[in-house]
C-alpha cells in the first residue's frame, strides 16, 4: 500500500515537472502538456509578415542611376585627370575673381554696385570665392574619387546659393551683393563642378571595364574576368 502510493506520489511529480516545462506554450495556445511536444527552448516570437517588397518603379525612383559616391577610384586612373582639370580650372576662376575684388577695396558687406568680371562682388564675397577656389585646388592635387566628390558637394552648394540668394535679392538680407549676373554665374558654376564631378561616375549605362561600374557589381566583374582569361577556341594556337 505505502509503495503504491509512493510511486502515484513519483508520478504526480513528473507530471508536475512536465507541465512546467510545457508551462510556456500557453502563450502559442497550449494549455496541457503533450508528449508530442519538444521541450520549450525560449526565444523571440517568430515574424509571421514579410516586409512589403519594393516594385521596380520605386526602385528605380529612389535609386536612378544606381550609383554609390563612396566607391573608390584608383588616383592615377585617367578619369582622376577629369576631376582635376574641372577642380583645377573652376578654382582658378574663383580665386582670381576673389583676387581682383580684393584689389578693388571694396567694403566687406558692401552692396553698392562695385563689379568685378561684369558680376557684382563685395568684400565678403570676394573672401568666400578664394575659400571655394583654394578647395577646389586641394581636391585637384589629391585627384581620385576625393576630387569627384568635392566636385559634386560644392557643385550642388554652388546651385542652391543661386537658389537662396535669388530670393534675396533686393532684400536687407543680400549681404553678398548678388545680383541677377552673380546668380547665373552661380548655376552655371554649379552644374559646370557637378558634370566634372559625375563624369564617369553617375550613370545607368557605364561601360563594363569602368571601376565605379566593377566596384558596384563584384560578382558580374569577377565572371568577365575570368572569361577573359580563358581563350576562345583557336586562340593560342600556332598559325
Amino acid at each position: 500500500m505505502a509503495a503504491h502510493a509512493s510511486q502515484r506520489s513519483r508520478v504526480g511529480q513528473e507530471s508536475s515537472a512536465a507541465y512546467e516545462s510545457y508551462r510556456p506554450h500557453a502563450v502559442y495556445g497550449c494549455h496541457e502538456a503533450h508528449e508530442n511536444y519538444a521541450p520549450y527552448v525560449p526565444h523571440e516570437p517568430y515574424e509571421t509578415s514579410h516586409p512589403p517588397q519594393r516594385s521596380h518603379l520605386v526602385h528605380r525612383l529612389l535609386h536612378p542611376v544606381n550609383a554609390k559616391l563612396d566607391d573608390h577610384l584608383p588616383a592615377d586612373h585617367k578619369l582622376s585627370q577629369i576631376y582635376r582639370v574641372g577642380a583645377g580650372l573652376t578654382g582658378l576662376l574663383l580665386v582670381a575673381f576673389g583676387i581682383l575684388g580684393l584689389t578693388h577695396h571694396i567694403g566687406f558687406f558692401d552692396i553698392g554696385g562695385d563689379t568685378v568680371l561684369a558680376l557684382n562682388t563685395n568684400g565678403a564675397l570676394s573672401i568666400l570665392s578664394i575659400c571655394f577656389g583654394v578647395l577646389l585646388f586641394i581636391g585637384m592635387v589629391i585627384g581620385g574619387t576625393f576630387a569627384s566628390t568635392l566636385n559634386i558637394g560644392l557643385g550642388l552648394a554652388f546651385i542652391a546659393s543661386g537658389f537662396v540668394n535669388l530670393a534675396l535679392l533686393d532684400t536687407g538680407l543680400n549681404f553678398l551683393a548678388f545680383r541677377i549676373p552673380n546668380v547665373l554665374f552661380s548655376f552655371v558654376v554649379g552644374v559646370m563642378l557637378m558634370w566634372f564631378g559625375m563624369y564617369g561616375r553617375v550613370g545607368s549605362a557605364l561601360p563594363h571595364d569602368n571601376p565605379y561600374w566593377r566596384a558596384r557589381h563584384p560578382e558580374a566583374a569577377a565572371r568577365e574576368g575570368r572569361g577573359a582569361a580563358v581563350p576562345l577556341h583557336g586562340e593560342g594556337r600556332a598559325a
